[in-house]
């Protein structure tokens, strides 16, 4: 299965493009990440995205009350239910994002050369001549010449619902710009982006504190969204609050990268989060052009080297309302996987896109064949070269299992682990065969009642590229004799085989701890 990986430096063989990619169990190493709204939140359209590849949920907060975002959960529940597919949730924060409010919900028509009025003062009603906004320091932010981007493309994708404009005077609180191109604003929400202008308000805002304490402790989220994350001060933050929330400090952070202030300060934010999603949307109208692949290729060698997951946003825009993206698109996602990064965050194509199933299904093709040619040798030497010497015991074994892993060409890695990072750490050195993830609860008290841990340190390996996981029977702990260590390692074998990643005669390596001792031991299997 393995044999035939190529690498980029040999030339592709053209009749190899040709050949059908063949179907697998994991539709794609690359994790995909879907976004539900509208269009993407009955039991039927998310078991099909379940189906095809998505192992990650977001419920975007910037719109939409909680109700309504729990309906759509219990939804998620039963369709995992069903297809028995694990999935995670992931809550995105609203954060220091601007916003224009259109109470009346008119369409809004800008032409091109006019002017238009940006207040503070939200009980105005919305036109094009005045558009409130949620914010009352905008006139002292911002100068002549600045520019201010305002749209819908976060939901729509699409950018001919979204208007440039320039700061032509400031009077008062009021913002007086000139329009730079013709656009039509509809419905009631747009966001609004000054360039690289520090806007003074809370990373994470009231609101965001309220849906966390309430929606998120409710529902035990795996992964908070940290939206306009700036400095590593907003991930430490929003750690003290979950820290007080029960389960939540287990909650992963992920710090969303989505301007110039994120950008300067992205190396203490990568050593206080727990992952980072590029945010290319934002990103792109805060950086030139010509820059944002720049700090895509920086950005996520870093994440690599750190073994922290990097998620790359906006990727197949024009898929919200067609079913093939296009050429550059594809060209695009296959390239976020060779630059290294473990999942695809789909927005505005799952949220309100009319082919959310397709485009989960298509993105992922495209993953599972660029993982093909990516240059796993090199990565492998470029990381452990990063990692130096003398390295740490379990970055170590680490190591070991996948260059063992691929030395004899082994189908799968078996990794038991209780806290994850064991399994973390195997996928960082992106191994070109799947890494299943045994998971081992551990039982705790608070002297009331007790629990087993686990559950969160499985859904969280649903983001990390190549790991799949699996919660082991609490009977059989991993760190115990052999004898019942065999036969969880037993029922992670009978799982690999019925789901086809395993057959007769493949070599297995296994990745475990045996008293105080860490072994990786390699198995071939018989008939």
């Amino acid at each position: 299965m393995h044999a035939n990986h190529l690498l980029l430096e040999e030339p592709i063989r053209m009749a190899s493009i040709l050949e059908p990619s063949k179907a697998s169990f994991f539709p794609a190493m690359t994790k995909i990440v879907g976004t539900l709204g509208p269009k993407s939140r009955s039991v039927e359209v998310i078991s099909g995205c379940l189906k095809v590849g998505m192992s990650v949920a977001r419920f975007d907060f910037s719109w939409g009350d909680p109700d309504y975002h729990q309906e759509t959960l219990e939804n998620l529940k039963a369709a995992v239910k069903s297809t028995k597919k694990l999935c995670a949730v992931m809550l995105d924060t609203v954060g220091a994002e601007l916003q224009v409010v259109n109470k009346c919900e008119k369409s809004i028509s800008l032409l091109a050369d006019g002017f238009v009025v940006l207040t503070p003062y939200q009980d105005q009603e919305a036109s094009s001549e005045l558009l409130p906004i949620n914010f009352n320091g905008l006139a002292k932010a911002v100068k002549k010449g600045d520019t201010i981007f305002v749209g819908q493309y976060l939901f729509t994708g699409s950018e001919t619902t979204s208007v440039w404009l320039e700061v032509s005077e400031v009077k008062g609180d009021d913002v007086v710009c000139m329009i730079k191109n013709s656009a039509t604003l509809a419905g009631s929400l747009f966001t609004l982006h000054v360039s690289q202008i520090h806007i003074d308000l809370p990373t994470l805002s009231d609101k965001d504190k309220e849906v966390i304490s309430t929606w998120g402790v409710k529902n035990k989220i795996d992964f908070l969204s940290l939206s306009y994350t700036r400095h590593a001060e907003d991930v430490r933050h929003a750690r003290d609050h979950l820290s007080k929330l029960g389960d939540l400090h287990q909650t992963q952070i992920f710090a969303k990268i989505e301007n110039v202030e994120g950008l300067n300060h992205f190396d203490e934010i990568l050593q206080e989060a727990d992952g980072i999603i590029l945010s290319r949307g934002n990103l792109g109208i805060d950086l030139p052009p010509e820059k944002v692949f720049l700090f895509q290729k920086a950005a996520v060698y870093k994440c690599n080297m750190a073994g922290k997951p990097a998620v790359i946003t906006r990727v197949v825009d024009s898929m919200t309302d067609n079913l093939r993206p296009t050429r550059a698109e594809a060209t695009d996602v296959a390239n976020a996987v060779l630059d290294g990064s473990d999942a695809i965050l789909l927005g505005a194509e799952t949220l309100r896109g009319l082919y959310p199933v397709e485009t989960i299904s298509i993105v992922g093709k495209i993953c599972a064949e660029a993982e093909k040619v990516f240059n796993q040798d090199l990565y492998f030497k470029k990381t452990v070269k990063y990692v130096g010497e003398p390295m740490t015991h379990l970055e170590s074994i680490a190591s070991s299992a996948v260059r063992a892993a691929i030395k004899v060409k082994a189908s799968v890695i078996i990794c038991f682990t209780s806290s994850g990072r064991a399994a973390r750490l195997i996928a960082k050195y992106r191994p070109t065969m799947p890494v299943l993830s045994v998971v081992i609860p551990r039982l705790k008290t608070n002297q009331l009642k007790w629990s087993f841990s686990g559950a969160f340190e499985a859904r969280q390996s649903l983001i990390v590229r190549g790991l799949f996981p699996m919660l082991a029977d609490p009977r059989h702990p991993a760190e115990s004799t052999s004898a019942t260590n065999e036969s969880v390692l037993k029922v992670a074998l009978d799982h690999g085989k019925a789901s086809g990643v395993i057959k007769s005669h493949d070599r297995v390596v296994v990745c475990q701890k045996v008293g105080d001792a860490s072994v990786v031991k390699i198995i071939e299997l018989e008939d």
